[in-house]
């Protein structure tokens, strides 16, 4: 069935107010866990948002909810990488979420869900090993020696002697963790938020 034009002004709507939604928590609800990961990587909430947009109104809008998240962080002036870290956060946030939407829109149960959710936070988590070691982090090297980066690395486990060991010891399953703890969050609030977003009468 066709989306009706005003259904598609909603949808614009509530995507606005999802991407406003996820840009507060990206700003206010980022922290370190020193003790797991180096501090320069948080976790954060603010893929949230972008999974319930995914959800329910499709995966597309699920990705211009990370789109504009990003946007915003970078042009209000809160980044601290000179949108490196924004960049990065969109590309695997877009992988998490489109992947997450495509397969519950195929699948439209709640196992359809957690499974698009769980294949998506998987993804995410490789795929970040593979744009953290050739694109993100050399732009980081312009400004923090990798020999430091490194390091920060091997305070938490001296045996780590290389990037891509510390990528996958630690970068990977931090994310795929992140991923599955949004994931589990949409579960809890998505059943009663679902059908104000796509204005449907709960049932």
């Amino acid at each position: 069935m066709k989306t009706t034009f005003s259904g598609k002004t909603r949808y614009i709507a509530m995507t606005a107010m999802l991407a406003a939604v996820s840009t507060v928590f990206m700003i206010f609800l980022q922290f370190p866990i020193p003790f797991l990961i180096p501090s320069f990587i948080e976790m954060d909430f603010s893929d949230l948002p972008a999974l319930i947009a995914s959800f329910s109104m499709g995966p597309v809008w699920g990705v211009i909810v990370v789109f504009v998240k990003n946007l915003v962080h970078l042009l209000a002036g809160f980044s601290t990488t000179g949108g490196v870290g924004e960049l990065s956060n969109f590309l695997l946030s877009a992988i998490f979420v489109a992947t997450a939407g495509l397969v519950y829109r195929f699948n439209r149960t709640r196992k359809g869900a957690l499974v698009g959710a769980t294949v998506g936070a998987a993804m995410m988590a490789i795929v970040c090993v593979f744009t953290n070691y050739f694109v993100m982090y050399p732009i980081y090297y312009s400004f923090i020696p990798q020999e430091t980066v490194l390091g920060m690395y091997q305070a938490l486990l001296p045996s780590v002697d290389s990037i891509i060991k510390a990528l996958l010891i630690f970068n990977l399953p931090f994310t795929f963790a992140k991923g599955m703890l949004n994931t589990l969050l949409t579960f809890l609030i998505y059943k009663r938020i679902s059908p104000f977003i796509q204005g449907k009468k709960e049932k």
